[in-house]
């Protein structure tokens, strides 16, 4: 996946999480963002990154985001190797 394609994806992430009251809050505790950080930082690949791995910490949630999107469910997976730190480690 190209990096700005995995970008808008994650943007879409972050768009689904935003819109959930049951996860909003969790996601915003566990990044210690507040509502601004979401806007200001919602272009910063890093940030991005972030939101991917949040949303891949349950299962239901990637389910009900790739539902919503329609897209498949190893979607957020490839996206997020494509941006920062994405990058699978070998460690043979």
């Amino acid at each position: 996946m190209q990096p700005e394609i995995a970008q808008v994806l994650a943007l879409q992430a972050l768009g689904w999480i935003a819109s959930e009251d049951e996860v909003l809050p969790v996601f915003l505790t566990a990044t210690g963002a507040n509502l601004a950080d979401l806007r200001s930082r919602a272009a910063d690949p890093d940030f991005l990154a972030a939101v991917l791995d949040f949303l891949m910490q349950d299962d239901r949630w990637v389910v009900a985001f790739c539902d919503a999107q329609g897209q498949p469910y190893t979607a957020p997976l490839a996206a997020r190797a494509a941006l920062p730190g994405g990058a699978v480690t070998n460690w043979t």
